[in-house]
């Protein structure tokens, strides 16, 4: 199973992201611990479809950035790094510009080969679910 990693940080994970997605869409880690990560983002107008109602990508890049960042803070000793197998997501409500949605993700599955995140998505106003997610990730290792 693994551990978390000492060496990654919350302030380390959020600053990783500034020049890429998570970093423009406002993605803020704001917790690490064994086995979960908890991140948020304020919704701005850049995160709504045209029907003025959250994107569903916006969703998934949120759920996707904290179960990526979960997965990169308990590799493996060894492994070089991970990717995305596949992702699943249920969208059970929206939230509009203004609000405050947070993410959970959980870890369901630590192996060597792979890792398994369930992840919720919910308005931080209300605590209501906007979205359950899951991906499996597929560890990386350094080719000899």
């Amino acid at each position: 199973m693994s551990q978390l990693r000492p060496h990654i940080t919350v302030d380390l994970l959020n600053e990783r992201g500034n020049e890429y997605l998570p970093g423009y869409l406002g993605i803020e880690i704001v917790e690490l611990a064994p086995s979960s990560l908890k991140c948020r983002m304020a919704v701005k107008k850049l995160h709504i479809a045209p029907n003025n109602f959250l994107h569903a990508a916006s969703v998934v890049a949120l759920a996707d950035t904290a179960c990526g960042y979960a997965t990169v803070a308990h590799l493996p000793d060894g492994a070089e790094s991970f990717t995305t197998i596949e992702l699943k997501s249920n969208f059970l409500g929206t939230a509009k510009d203004g609000s405050i949605v947070g993410c959970i993700a959980t870890a369901q599955h630590l192996g060597r080969n792979t890792q398994v995140w369930d992840a919720v998505v919910v308005d931080q106003a209300t605590d209501r679910k906007i979205a359950l997610f899951r991906c499996t990730q597929m560890i990386l290792w350094k080719k000899t």
